[in-house]
């Protein structure tokens, strides 16, 4: 998987932006104005995705890429690191899971707003 790839496929969600609060490099994929995927534009070594607590931490047990959040709430976020110990197919399907928690949490309006409903 490469940046470009990655991108595209947080921008295909429903409602989803992208912006750069925290540096130039440090890219937010955001949905309802909450974020759901950071990753640095340079590196492209590893993102950092929202996670359901429970599952976050069978996660971690199981991938040895899979660790707590850098600079996140640990509870709450995982930073999967894109060496190759995590496959591609389990990254995107935890962005899948990273947007869901973040839309679910969002108002009716919002949902309403950005076409969810």
């Amino acid at each position: 998987m490469n940046i470009t790839f990655f991108r595209e496929y947080c921008l295909a969600k429903k409602g989803a932006t992208e912006d750069t609060p925290f540096d130039e490099t440090t890219l937010c994929f955001k949905v309802g104005g909450k974020i759901f995927a950071i990753i640095d534009i340079e590196l492209f070594d590893s993102v950092n995705l929202k996670c359901d607590p429970e599952r976050a931490i069978e996660l971690r047990e199981k991938y040895n890429g899979i660790v707590p959040g850098f600079h996140m709430h640990k509870k709450h976020w995982n930073t999967l690191y894109l060496n190759g110990t995590v496959s591609d197919k389990l990254i995107l399907d935890l962005v899948d899971h990273s947007y869901a928690l973040i839309v679910n949490s969002l108002p009716r309006k919002i949902k309403e707003e950005i076409g969810y409903l």
